[in-house]
Formats: C-alpha cells, sequence, structure tokens
C-alpha cells in the first residue's frame, strides 16, 4: 500500500482523474465513502455566505445535468443542532439545481468546523474565486475585515493573498452605478474594463451601462466611451457622443457581448493553472480546502459538460 501510494504521489492532478477514479485509491472515492444522503428540507443556505448571484441558465443547465446522471459530487454542510437542520458550507449551486432537478435528496459530508473559522475560510475562499463576479467579491472583502476584527485593508490583503491595488480595484466596483454594477453581476462586463469609468460623474455611468445593459454598447468599447464621455458637456451631450460611437462601424462587426474570445481566455488560464498542480499539493491541503478545491472542479466539469454536449449538438 505504502508503495502504491508513492507512485500516486508522482502521478500528475488531472481532472479527468479525479472524476473518474474509482479505485479504492482515488481521492474522490475516498471523500464519496463519508458522504451521507440527505434530504433537501433538511438542508439550508448559508445566511452569511457572501455568494449573491447564482446564474438562473447555468443553474438549469447543472439541473438538467443531474436528471440525468444525479449529483456525482456530494456537497460540504455543518450540522446546527439548534435548529436541526444541515448548513451549507460549500455547494449552494449545486443544491439549488437539485431542486429544480426535483431530487429529493443530496450526499453531502458532514464536517465540524469552528464558526469563526468557518466565516472566515468561507469568505477567504469566495473573495480569491475568480468565477464569482467583482461586487459579490467586495462584498466577501468587507465581511472578511469585519470577521477578522477591522484590521487596515493592507492586512486584509495579506491574509487573502492578493495584492493591496487589486484589492481596492476590486471595492472600487461598489462605487459604480446601478446599471454598470448589474451589467458586471451578468458578466456583460470585467472588472478591468470599468475601470476607466470611475472618473466619470454618476450620470454618464448610469448612461454607459444602460447601453451596455441593451446591447448597443459593446464591453470592448468601453475605454473610448469613458474618453468621450469625460469630454461631455452634460448629458446631452453625452448621449449624443455615445449615438455616434454605436452607429461609427457596421452592427453586424459589433456584438453585444464577444463570449467567444473570454472563453478562449478562460480556458486557456485554466488549463494553465491545471498543469502545475500536483496531486500531492491537494494532499497538503486540510479537508475544508480540499472540500472547496472540490466544488471549484466540479463547476468547472459541469460547464464543460455542458458546453461540450451544445458543440457537438451544433456540429451535427
Amino acid at each position: 500500500m505504502a508503495e502504491t501510494r508513492g507512485k500516486a504521489q508522482r502521478r500528475r492532478f488531472t481532472v479527468d482523474a479525479l472524476f473518474t477514479d474509482t479505485s479504492a485509491r482515488g481521492v474522490g472515492v475516498e471523500v464519496l465513502a463519508e458522504a451521507r444522503l440527505i434530504r433537501l428540507e433538511r438542508i439550508e443556505p448559508d445566511p452569511n455566505q457572501p455568494r449573491r448571484s447564482f446564474d438562473d441558465e447555468r443553474l438549469e443547465e447543472l439541473a438538467a445535468s443531474i436528471r440525468a446522471e444525479g449529483v456525482l459530487q456530494p456537497i460540504a454542510v455543518r450540522y446546527d443542532s439548534d435548529r436541526d437542520v444541515y448548513v451549507i458550507l460549500h455547494g449552494e449551486r449545486r443544491w439549488r439545481a437539485a431542486h429544480l432537478a426535483e431530487q429529493v435528496a443530496i450526499p453531502a459530508l458532514v464536517r465540524e468546523v469552528p464558526e469563526e473559522r468557518r466565516l472566515i475560510q468561507q469568505l477567504m475562499e469566495n473573495v480569491v474565486r475568480e468565477d464569482l463576479n467583482a461586487l459579490d467579491r467586495a462584498t466577501a472583502l468587507r465581511a472578511l475585515k469585519e470577521q477578522m476584527g477591522n484590521p487596515s485593508w493592507e492586512k486584509v490583503a495579506e491574509a487573502v493573498g492578493i495584492r493591496r491595488s487589486r484589492l481596492f480595484q476590486l471595492l472600487d466596483t461598489e462605487k459604480l452605478e446601478d446599471p454598470l454594477q448589474e451589467a458586471l453581476r451578468r458578466g456583460l462586463v470585467s472588472e478591468k474594463q470599468t475601470r476607466s469609468l470611475h472618473r466619470l460623474d454618476p450620470s454618464a455611468q448610469a448612461e454607459i451601462g444602460r447601453r451596455v445593459l441593451d446591447g448597443s454598447l459593446p464591453a470592448r468599447d468601453l475605454p473610448v466611451a469613458a474618453r468621450l464621455a469625460a469630454d461631455a458637456a452634460d448629458h446631452a451631450s453625452v448621449q449624443t457622443m455615445l449615438d455616434d460611437l454605436a452607429h461609427a462601424a457596421p452592427q453586424a462587426q459589433r456584438p453585444a457581448h464577444s463570449p467567444v474570445l473570454a472563453l478562449r481566455r478562460q480556458a486557456s488560464a485554466l488549463a494553465r493553472g491545471l498543469s502545475t498542480f500536483d496531486v500531492r499539493d491537494f494532499r497538503a491541503l486540510d479537508d475544508a480546502d480540499q472540500m472547496a478545491l472540490l466544488d471549484d472542479l466540479q463547476s468547472v466539469r459541469d460547464h464543460l459538460e455542458t458546453l461540450l454536449a451544445e458543440f457537438n449538438a451544433a456540429g451535427e
């Protein structure tokens, strides 16, 4: 057994190996062996979970996968003895999708995690998750600062392992006008694309945000729109300049959103990240961190399976 484990430690970590290994030595099977099947009505989301946004379309896609194959990766919960319920630690998205799929129960790992450690760990995980929108991450940062006893932002940045400048970039998204915040939540713009808009007055920000939402202003044109709006004398001038920008090129060449390029960048970044990770790094993590990583990889797997199925169907 020791020799087998030694060989396993030298294996490269891959998503396929994680999710398709059915032997007793497989990491996934070792985790699944501890799972319990818990009825959905006995499980509740954590009210302190910083993640507030769940994409309805992606939830329905995951629900369809669950209807076909069931829940392939257990969620993690803690038991609240005062209320006799299980509270979700990781996997709220799967729990919601299981409801949509009209499942009766869901596999879950029950963890005993001290309250203070749980909140801090949960918040830190949400801050560093790139798949969350910048606004949810900013909310997590503020909650984490409070949970840590309100240290300086520099201390918070050090605790979660991000640059101080990056921390303030995330926090700045909370200062954007509501239409731009909504565009961020929907994934129509990135935090980076909104940076040029912070110097604009609220009315100009709101006008630009509304045009992003209605599809008349592509996210790639935000820097140009910001320069035009900054030079405008009043709101009417902002509208005129944005109208001119919208008609400067044929509409067919100006998609409201370019998901293909964004997906290619994200897929490339994911591939680079996975290629540097080794199973020994996974084994060095504590249970909660292992569950968080498994949760993230399961989400990636769900999205990949859905996309590949749709791409294959489109090519037939």
